[in-house]
């Protein structure tokens, strides 16, 4: 898909300010978080990231202990690789072309489940954002062992290694 000449990742790490992700993966930078629910959790929270084509940039697999809802703002599609509890494996994209190839603009990932995300194949990156309620702490997020989930979700062992190399 054709950018803005303007719109370009490193114009966008400047304007937004984002920084590197630890272990995650990617820039980000936490634009809300709402106030505390009493138990050292805010009420809620959202980040904006940015994911290259670059080799290594990627969001590696992790999982949440709360629904987490992606947002598709600007460039190339993304694909999620999503990893149930019940043993299934999915592969939505995050993308401006909702009518023509399907793709989501907003998407869901249900609590527990194991996701990872690149830059769809072809394209060079995409800016996109994750809302959380509750929201984020650093005490929730559980970092993906690529061979443990390779051996619980074979069908989708390829994808997984892919997203889960450091």
């Amino acid at each position: 898909m054709p950018h803005d000449a303007r719109t370009t990742p490193q114009a966008l790490i400047e304007h937004f300010g984002l920084t590197p992700l630890p272990r995650e993966g990617g820039r980000f930078r936490q634009l809300w978080a709402g106030p505390d629910r009493g138990d050292g959790r805010p009420e809620g929270t959202s980040i904006v990231a940015l994911l290259t084509s670059a080799p290594g940039d990627r969001s590696r697999l992790h999982r949440l202990p709360a629904d987490e809802i992606w947002h598709h703002y600007l460039g190339d599609p993304l694909t999620l690789l999503l990893l149930a509890p019940d043993g299934s494996a999915r592969t939505p994209v995050l993308g401006p072309d909702v009518l023509g190839a399907g793709h989501q603009v907003q998407l869901t990932v249900p609590a527990g489940t194991w996701m990872g995300a690149r830059v769809a194949e072809g394209g060079s990156w995409t800016l996109f954002g994750c809302t959380m309620a509750p929201g984020y702490t650093d005490e929730g997020y559980e970092h993906g062992d690529p061979a443990a989930l390779a051996r619980a979700y074979p069908q989708a062992a390829r994808e997984i290694g892919e997203l889960g190399r450091p």
